[in-house]
């Protein structure tokens, strides 16, 4: 068993590039994995890893080692998941995910899978950009919008509704736009939910109108954005999750009741295929079924 636990280290110290961050997520020192490393090397007869002053990285050998290793720690924990009475996950499972997705609709619905299995230690990782799900090693990726073609597979989750929004103190200062063509007089807030093409786009009555207005400010993820348009400072397209809190209470609004936009997939990403844990396969189950009963009540 130490044995597995230094190739799963080896692993996770070239996936991330630094004995120190592979270490926390180990519960370990630094020293401690950098010495385990040192001795997994030395049973090889092999340097697995070239450690300079900005950065780990796999050597030859390491990375055809890691290239062959990855499967196989992966093989033996599906073994041990299947023998393990009580279906219990263990170990840890890493889910990427934008903030807003985690901290509005991901996060509060969580209790009872972890309740479900306690010795699971999930590990969020946020951020509304997309992030290198192989470099940090990530079980599965929860995207919002169309995934680009890939040879990993995805889940359908949900689908949720874009939704444009402002604040009733902008409304008073700037005026309601009284349809789509009117964004082009208003100020404007950008964000990761805005800048894509079918951001702005509105169908009514078998009429498509695309708009494309200029952003005043803008931020790089969904919550900031989302405040900027609670405190007045314009307009902002984003999802129904990213700002459901914002229009239950009143702080926003939506406009153009009347226009129909372009829904939004949600979706689940599983970047090692076939190969995926069983936890993370599980995990996403547990989520699409906890939001298709809400949904239904």
């Amino acid at each position: 068993m130490k044995d597995i636990f230094a190739l799963r280290l080896f692993t996770r110290v070239a996936r991330l590039g630094s004995f120190s961050a592979a270490a926390r997520e180990c519960g370990m020192s630094q020293s401690q994995a950098s010495r385990t490393i040192a001795d997994l090397e030395a049973s090889l007869g092999a340097r697995l890893l070239s450690r300079t002053t900005r950065a780990v990285v796999p050597t030859e050998a390491g990375a055809e080692f890691l290239h062959r290793m990855e499967p196989i720690l992966d093989a033996l924990e599906e073994a041990e998941q299947s023998v393990r009475e009580g279906g219990e996950l263990r170990g840890i499972l890493r889910v990427a995910m934008p903030t807003s997705v985690a901290v509005r609709e991901v996060i509060p619905r969580l209790p009872a899978f972890a309740e479900r299995h306690p010795a699971l230690h999930i590990q969020i990782m946020l951020d509304d950009r997309r992030q290198d799900l192989v470099r940090d090693a990530a079980d599965v990726a929860i995207r919002v919008g169309r995934l680009p073609d890939s040879s990993a597979t995805a889940k359908s989750i949900a689908t949720i509704s874009r939704v444009i929004v402002a604040a009733p103190s902008y409304l008073a200062r700037a005026g309601t736009p009284g349809s789509p063509a009117d964004l082009v007089d208003h100020r404007i807030v950008g964000g990761p939910a805005s800048f894509v093409p079918t951001a702005w786009t509105f169908e009514r009555e078998g009429d498509t109108l695309k708009i494309d207005p200029a952003a005043h400010m803008s931020a790089d993820d969904n919550e900031g954005a989302v405040a900027a348009a609670v405190a007045g400072l314009g307009i902002t397209s984003t999802t129904s999750w990213g700002c459901g809190r914002e229009l239950a209470d009143g702080s926003l609004v939506r406009l153009f009741p009347g226009w129909k936009t372009v829904d939004i997939p949600v979706q689940a990403f599983f970047p090692l295929g076939r190969a995926t844990r069983v936890a993370a396969r599980q995990f996403i189950d547990f989520l699409t079924n906890a939001l298709r009963e809400e949904i239904r009540r």
